[in-house]
């Protein structure tokens, strides 16, 4: 169990969803950090110094020790502060959560990911590809109303870049990928997402994100 006198900071950027995924871990658990914004084309000597192996956010420092990766981060969390668990504690459903968080990760963030960034060439296989994965995840959700059951958990906070993010790049490049028409069960999971109390307060301002990508794209 973790003590009263916690040190907690996060070195992140506004406009990553990976970043992100550690901000809602920490408030769903309603832990106290400080957070410091990383410009990532000119690193902070505190980034070089606590992630020297891939030099990426987000970072969470935790009374001194540093640890990297979002997933790890997460898990980290999860098992430093024990309310509002996010993990199952049956061990098979807690190695399901790992597959779908990790899933996400290698599988269904890139396919979706470069979907909205392909250029006219490769944008139907593309979009073919960001479907396909959509389903997948779709029929991971069955019938809940989170991937965690009635509470947010792993894969739900993992999913992060789908409940939020998607909605925003789909808008921006002009596809339509996550509909109500399409994945009416992901869709509403998303809308349940986005509309949580904490994760609400937790995502970064609509429209500067969309303003930031807007502008990525422009490049």
């Amino acid at each position: 169990m973790a003590s009263e006198n916690q040190e907690v900071r996060l070195l992140g950027k506004w406009a990553s969803p990976f970043s992100n995924r550690v901000d809602l871990a920490l408030k769903l658990k309603g832990v106290s950090y400080k957070y410091s914004e990383e410009d990532l084309a000119n690193k902070s000597d505190d980034l070089l110094e606590y992630n020297p192996v891939h030099k990426k956010v987000p970072v969470l420092v935790h009374n001194g020790n540093p640890l990297p990766e979002s997933l790890i981060i997460v898990e980290y969390i999860d098992e430093m502060w024990k309310n509002n668990p996010l993990l199952p504690q049956d061990p098979y459903e807690r190695a399901l959560a790992r597959f779908w968080a990790k899933t996400l990760d290698d599988k269904i963030l890139p396919a979706i990911w470069n979907a909205c960034w392909s250029d006219e060439n490769g944008r139907e296989k593309a979009v073919e590809e960001a479907l396909e994965a959509l389903k997948i995840l779709q029929e991971a959700l069955q019938e809940k109303k989170f991937f965690g059951g009635e509470n947010i958990g792993l894969v739900d906070i993992a999913a992060n870049f789908i409940g939020y993010w998607v909605a925003i790049l789909q808008e921006i490049s002009g596809l339509e990928l996550l509909t109500d028409q399409k994945f009416p069960k992901l869709y509403k999971w998303s809308q349940e997402f986005i509309n949580h109390p904490v994760i609400k307060e937790g995502l970064p301002p609509r429209d500067e994100l969309f303003a930031f990508f807007k502008a990525s794209a422009k490049k």
